[in-house]
């Protein structure tokens, strides 16, 4: 059956198509199409009409993913699979541009982008999921509304930091570790230091979890405040951002509950075993994950949540030791979250970060390696549908541990021993004594005679 490529290049409003043959031809020209019903017609007429043309054939249709411009086009493009024969993938824009890269092309326009995102699907067919309708689409869409209101939020707290430092900075001393509820509702009724310190003490304990000493003790730090600002807009200013921030939590609790209790995906109820991992992080590691078939390994997904090891070893040298990073960011906070509450209260996790910090890693870089931890956890629980069992991992550290002890012989030497005589820097030379003499350790403590290279 013959394949053809349609190639999509989303913009704001309207996008630029291209169909190639599977020898990167154009059979169907450059085309633009707006981002409206008539448009969405227009491209399903002209695909009807392709297939019309080539009746033996299966068209693949392909568009990046830019930050939802492209669900219009994507959706349609899925619904038209019911009546046409065709594919729907969605692409990752790094590997089309890469792949641009490695062809030399120079310019970039749209009909070029286009003609990009089907050649991709030419050249690396291995790394194209084509999908059918999207299940966790609504899901996304809520998990995109919370994390939307989340940031509002921080954004509205961050402004009353502000506010606070110079209205009543003592305030500040008790937000170190987030702002308390019982701060935001002391500010509606006392915006200021100056109104605090005229405020009765038997008032403020009204507040809830203000006890009658830490209502004097606050009124006795407003009484002595140097804060600069009194004035009635500020204080108006303060009672509106917190107003609006305690609406925002009502709100996020609510959509969150809500979310928690529609979501009915087997995989959640899987991932909540993990001793650390809630409702909120369960479900927005399987909006990311989606299924363990999309990997072939850990590690694919440790680089699609970015965070595989980048280094450089060319040579003597080797450098640049550190998490990638790569990719979203969103993906990388959950788990970060969920690897800081494992630490705390899953006891694997927690011996494993302990190891970490013993060996001399830095707190930050230990909790990285408990993030990676934590996925391969993931990845082997959503492949093999089994709940959480330490035990397993256990045994599995065991046996890796094994291997690498019985593996002491470097491989890309098997040919052809270290030769000193070779044309080498010092710092190649050091580093061929001390791996000769860690070998020669190894092989001595395990009883084995390594055979000396005959000189010819």
């Amino acid at each position: 059956m013959q394949q053809y490529y349609l190639g999509v290049d989303v913009s704001k409003g309207y996008a630029d198509f291209v169909i190639l043959d599977d020898k990167k031809q154009p059979v169907e020209k450059n085309f633009q199409l707006d981002d409206t019903f008539d448009g969405h017609s227009h491209l399903y007429e002209r695909i009807c009409k392709f297939s019309q043309e080539h009746p033996e054939s299966i068209i693949n249709a392909s568009v990046e993913s830019t930050g939802g411009y492209e669900n219009n086009w994507f959706n349609s493009l899925i619904k038209f699979q019911g009546s046409l024969k065709l594919r729907t993938a969605r692409l990752n824009p790094l590997g089309v541009n890469a792949n641009s890269k490695a062809d030399l092309k120079r310019n970039i326009t749209d009909k070029i982008s286009a003609q990009n995102v089907a050649e991709y699907m030419i050249a690396h067919p291995e790394k194209v999921s084509y999908q059918e309708e999207d299940p966790l689409s609504g899901l996304r869409k809520q998990w995109g509304f919370i994390q939307m209101l989340t940031k509002q939020k921080t954004q509205l707290l961050n402004q009353l930091e502000s506010l606070l430092y110079t209205t009543n900075p003592d305030l500040l001393t008790y937000c170190k570790s987030g702002v308390p509820e019982w701060v935001l509702k002391l500010l509606v009724q006392y915006p200021t230091a100056y109104k605090l310190s005229k405020a009765k003490i038997s008032s403020v304990a009204k507040i809830p979890y203000i006890s009658s000493k830490k209502a004097q003790e606050l009124v006795a730090y407003a009484k002595k405040s140097i804060a600069s600002a009194n004035d009635k807009i500020t204080a108006q200013l303060i009672i509106a951002t917190v107003k609006q921030i305690l609406h925002l939590s009502e709100v996020i609790k609510s959509q969150t509950k809500v979310m928690a209790e529609e979501c009915t995906l087997p995989g959640i109820a899987l991932l909540k075993t993990f001793v650390g991992i809630g409702d909120f992080s369960a479900i927005g590691l399987l909006i990311q994950i989606q299924t363990s078939e999309r990997f072939s390994s850990t590690k694919k997904l440790a680089s699609f949540f970015g965070l595989h090891p980048v280094f450089k070893t060319s040579g003597d040298g080797s450098s640049g030791f550190r998490m990638s990073k790569k990719g979203r960011k969103e993906p990388r906070h959950i788990l970060y979250m969920v690897a800081l509450c494992a630490i705390q209260n899953n006891p694997l996790i927690h011996d494993i970060y302990l190891e970490h910090i013993k060996k001399g890693m830095n707190k930050m870089a230990a909790i990285g390696a408990c993030m990676h931890k934590i996925l391969r956890i993931i990845y082997g629980m959503l492949k093999h549908n089994k709940a959480f069992d330490p035990e397993i991992d256990r045994r599995n550290r065991d046996k890796k541990s094994q291997k690498k002890k019985s593996s002491s012989v470097d491989k890309n030497r098997r040919y052809q021993h270290f030769d000193f005589k070779a044309p080498i820097s010092r710092r190649q030379k050091r580093k061929r004594k001390e791996l000769e003499q860690s070998h020669n350790d190894n092989n001595t403590k395990n009883g084995i005679i390594t055979p000396v290279p005959i000189q010819l």
